[in-house]
């Protein structure tokens, strides 16, 4: 019964998101709930819920931090040479812009940190895809995979995960499977060219020029009060604004049919895209040039001891995010401003956080986790034992996407790796295969980091998982299939 009522909760909550009848975080907590009373222990919700609000406490920590320390280096030009970069690279050509989001997301992801990874990777192609009007599904569905695959460095968690509940070195899980995560990453790019392709077809390639042309041609229509100057975003002219507020300011139309309510909403909607637009600005009033090497010495300094486990990452974090913030803006009001622009991805995230410990803490709490993984192992035939390998990676994709990395690594991984034991499989070969499902794994709703992603793209959840899912899973299989090749798994 709980193997049943736990994967219909799961069913229920990713139609509802899917279909968009319930936001993420109401029916994080209230499909989880709703569940628990029905699995008959409905008086233990408020223990359930503590203990999984106690258990993500640290990780919502850490991204609350971690967004205002990389916005305030993103406010400052910390990133800006290499959002240029890939501008330089991509041009105005969707092809481009889809493969350089999945080169910019590997790149970054090396530092292990999801979250950083999506800042980074959507503060810089945001822009770019908003305005040649671009699909920003598969700019998080391509970050998402792309960081999946980076996902098994050591220092990310899988691999450290797999070596400590089996007892064995990561060095020897993860150094074996480079080809097969390679191959992996190929696959990724492919995929953003297959995509990219798409999108090219589309909407053709212009350049720069034509698509501000254009765009400035649209808005200037009877009624508008101001004149675009989009140009001032994409190609580095000098922002012009109110008087002595430093802002770059896009055209609105005032009149004609459909203004009222609904062109007020629009415009709102603009103005809020205009102050994300800026971060392309060589002008804007933020940027801290004098004090550029400083910011990258501590930004390395923080990714290094993060690395080395000098300290907790959310001590990490907020240590940074105070040290940035006391250098770059000394004056309090200017403190408060940059809190302030940072406030909603930080509330948004954290909340996603907050509720998503309601979900996994009744999933725990009422056994149905447990139950759930049970019931798989034991459909495992007797002929395929010698197989468990093949097995493990195959059970990884649904695994650890219903589940959290610690509840698969810590909860199912030592079951089966001792069922592989018994038929002469090396838990090598477990730890190693158990590692192909983490490119879907990083869209899982579980996963704090995805909301970072889809929040600062402004894209529904379940738009993002309807479009990745596929692709994700299938980059997982990819991975599989080349361990199998080159005899890894």
């Amino acid at each position: 019964m709980l193997t049943i009522l736990g994967f219909t909760m799961i069913a229920t909550f990713l139609v509802l998101i899917m279909m968009k009848k319930m936001s993420p975080i109401a029916a994080l907590v209230l499909i989880p709930a709703l569940f628990c009373v029905f699995v008959g222990k409905g008086a233990h919700l408020g223990d359930y819920v503590i203990e999984g609000v106690g258990n993500l406490a640290p990780t919502a920590a850490m991204l609350m931090f971690a967004i205002v320390y990389f916005g305030v280096m993103i406010d400052v030009g910390l990133f800006d040479p290499i959002v240029r970069g890939i501008l330089k690279f991509c041009k105005a050509d969707p092809l481009r812009i889809v493969v350089g989001t999945a080169l910019l997301a590997a790149i970054v992801s090396l530092d292990g940190d999801g979250s950083t990874t999506f800042m980074i990777t959507v503060s810089a192609m945001y822009p770019l895809y908003k305005r040649l009007k671009m699909s920003l599904v598969v700019m998080t569905g391509v970050a998402a995979t792309a960081n999946g695959v980076m996902n098994t460095l050591p220092w990310g968690g899988p691999t450290a995960r797999a070596a400590t509940a089996l007892k064995l070195d990561a060095g020897d899980i993860f150094v074996p499977m480079i080809p097969a995560l390679a191959v992996g990453l190929v696959a990724v790019i492919a995929l953003s060219y297959v995509l990219g392709l798409r999108e090219r077809k589309r909407l053709g390639v212009l350049s720069l020029a034509d698509v501000l042309e254009k765009e400035k041609q649209e808005t200037e229509t009877p009624g508008t009060t101001e004149v675009t100057e989009t140009e001032t975003v994409l190609v580095g002219a000098t922002a012009s604004g109110g008087p002595g507020d430093g802002k770059v300011r896009f055209a609105k139309t005032t009149g004609g049919a459909g203004s009222g309510t609904d062109a007020t909403a629009a415009a709102d909607d603009d103005e809020e895209d205009d102050v994300r637009l800026q971060g392309l600005d060589p002008n804007r009033p933020t940027l801290r040039p004098k004090l550029y090497w400083f910011n990258a010495l501590l930004t390395v300094t923080l990714l290094t001891a993060m690395i080395m486990e000098l300290l907790p990452i959310p001590v990490l974090f907020l240590l940074g995010a105070a040290l940035a913030l006391s250098v770059n803006f000394p004056h309090i009001p200017d403190q408060k401003a940059r809190l302030a622009a940072h406030a909603d991805n930080v509330l948004n995230v954290s909340g996603m956080v907050f509720a998503a410990a309601v979900f996994t803490g009744v999933l725990q709490g009422t056994g149905m986790v447990d139950s759930m993984a049970k019931w798989l192992v034991d459909g495992i035939p007797d002929g395929m034992g010698p197989h468990m390998a093949i097995v493990t990676g195959v059970l990884s994709l649904p695994l650890t996407y219903f589940m959290s990395n610690d509840g698969f690594y810590f909860g199912v991984l030592p079951v089966l790796a001792e069922a592989g034991a018994a038929h002469g499989v090396s838990p090598l070969e477990i730890a190693r295969a158990s590692l192909v499902g983490q490119p879907l794994h990083m869209s899982s709703p579980l996963v704090p980091a995805v909301y970072v992603l889809v929040g600062m793209a402004k894209v529904e959840f379940g738009d993002h998982t309807k479009f990745v899912v596929k692709w994700a899973a299938l980059t997982s299989l990819v991975v599989l299939g080349a361990g199998i090749l080159f005899g890894i798994i």
